[in-house]
């Protein structure tokens, strides 16, 4: 008798715990899940732009020298070189906005294809800080024995702040649309929570590639450039 009241509460325990299965009791996982749901939100895509005049320039600055071995090539065109700095320096750039990009050694061939000697050459980046003065500039450096130019490519000196400018119209941007779309769904939008950001310029930038003394009096015109920046901003409802 007392096997069999043992039997029951066995029995009873285990229908208890079946029915706790079923019916979530116990299972703190299912809240957990619910306590990480999302919430829910409004996502829009808000661009500010700001139009901008470049005052920067930089441009790449090189020398080509030949002679009969390598050795020669590389020496006649360090000391090029250095004459080039040199002058770069006394045209009022600082050494700061040169560095060198590039230095190679190789063999020189005629037009048919035979080996004539060897060519070395040197590339420096040059930043001109005062756009007006880089016709002044190349100038210079043309005189000094710069043979090779590419650029500009133009920039703004004080881009942080018109970056931040354009961030700033771009999330005024965001919750403009971000309200058009709740007034459209019958809703209301709360707190921001999510964004996140992008920024870019636009804009020409010209390309010289050439003989340094074509273009050294040619006129650099700066055109405009537009700073531009893109959000992507989350509301949350209400």
């Amino acid at each position: 008798m007392w096997a069999m009241k043992t039997l029951q509460i066995v029995l009873a325990a285990l229908l208890v715990l079946a029915v706790a299965a079923v019916v979530g009791i116990g299972r703190p996982e299912a809240a957990e899940s619910a306590a990480e749901d999302p919430r829910e939100g409004i996502t829009v895509t808000g661009v500010g732009r700001v139009d901008t005049t470049p005052n920067e320039a930089q441009f790449s600055l090189g020398i080509s020298s030949e002679a009969t071995t390598a050795g020669g090539a590389l020496s006649a065109n360090a000391a090029q070189m250095r004459r080039l700095i040199a002058a770069l320096k006394a045209a009022g750039v600082s050494a700061k906005d040169i560095q060198t990009q590039d230095m190679s050694v190789g063999p020189d061939y005629s037009e048919r294809g035979e080996p004539e000697g060897f060519v070395a050459s040197n590339t420096v980046s040059v930043r001109i800080r005062d756009l007006n003065r880089a016709g002044e500039i190349l100038d210079a450096a043309s005189r000094a024995g710069a043979n090779n130019v590419s650029g500009p490519t133009l920039s703004r000196s004080n881009r942080d702040g018109l970056e931040a400018k354009a961030l700033e119209d771009a999330v005024a941007d965001a919750r403009r649309r971000a309200e058009a779309l709740a007034r459209a769904a019958g809703v209301g939008i709360g707190q921001v929570t999510a964004i996140s950001e992008s920024t870019q310029s636009i804009g020409p930038e010209p390309l010289y590639r050439a003989a340094l003394d074509s273009v050294a009096k040619a006129p650099v015109e700066p055109g405009t450039q537009e700073v531009q920046a893109t959000v992507s901003v989350t509301f949350a409802i209400e």
